[in-house]
């Protein structure tokens, strides 16, 4: 939990290598600036998101990107031993989940939402909510001390509309920080320039040269933060006023799930201390 000086310790849990990146690395960015703790957590090992190479080669490979990645924020980056779509929302992963929580002793922890097209994600998000409240009591994982409070719990942003729309409560302004989350897009190498573009039936489109690559997947990947802030541009303005509300032009939202904590005024201003006017 946060120190006596207030410094906030945020965990963000991702279901692959690079989600947590897409979705919060512009936010993880200004935590870590502002002298917080953040730790990325990958629930898989990413060991099946290629169409050329698995294995070892493509867990090793990952695990080095996603070190790259948190160098360039200045964060934690941790990636567990668990093949792609392996994970199952059990009795003994949810344990595994509530000793990752107790050891790391969050204020916030970010995830995915529960209804998502990818299991992996489906799951990781079920495996966090499962483990709220039960991180608290001393007989379940009685070998790693309880926490003595349950963490505040955010879904990462998604447009999935069934069976319920995304409904941001927090959307955090990324324009500073954007090329920063860039460069950490761009240390997946693996990802933005190989599999993922094969998958989109894009392959032939990506440059050769390392500076044209970057500038390539920046223009793509930028709109998802850009459609961020217009679509919730009522929420920014709610948030940091009118006048620097409507100056953004990157974003990143979270909503609050209700198994954790509340997210009252006092603990949204500690653990967003970069949001407001």
């Amino acid at each position: 939990m946060a120190d006596t000086k207030g410094k906030q310790r945020i965990l963000v849990i991702g279901a692959h290598p690079d989600d947590c990146e897409i979705k919060a690395g512009g936010s993880a960015v200004q935590w870590a600036a502002a002298g917080h703790a953040v730790c990325f957590v990958s629930a898989t090992n990413g060991g099946t998101g290629h169409h050329e190479i698995g294995g070892i080669e493509l867990v090793r490979r990952r695990l080095d990107e996603a070190k790259r990645a948190a160098e360039i924020a200045g964060i934690e980056y941790r990636i567990m031993d668990v093949t792609n779509g392996e994970m199952e929302p059990t009795l003994f992963y949810r344990k595994v989940f509530i000793k990752l929580i107790r050891e790391y002793r969050p204020d916030l922890i970010l995830t995915h939402r529960p209804n998502d097209y990818h299991p992996d994600h489906r799951y990781t998000s079920q495996l966090v909510q499962d483990s709220a409240y039960v991180v608290q009591v001393p007989n379940n994982v009685p070998t790693v001390p309880a926490l003595r409070y349950n963490p505040v719990i955010a879904y990462l942003s998604d447009n999935f509309k069934k069976p319920i729309l995304f409904q941001p409560d927090v959307v955090v302004g990324i324009d500073a920080v954007l090329e920063k989350k860039v460069d950490m897009l761009h240390a997946h190498v693996s990802q933005f320039y190989e599999w993922l573009p094969f998958a989109a039936h894009q392959e032939n489109e990506v440059p050769a040269g390392d500076a044209e690559r970057r500038a390539w997947m920046r223009e793509k990947r930028i709109k998802a933060d850009a459609a961020c802030a217009e679509q919730y541009r009522s929420k920014l303005i709610e948030l940091y006023g009118p006048e620097k509300g409507r100056t953004f032009k990157y974003a990143e939202a979270f909503e609050v799930c209700e198994y954790g904590s509340p997210l009252t005024p006092e603990k949204q201003k500690a653990l967003f201390p970069f949001v407001g006017a």
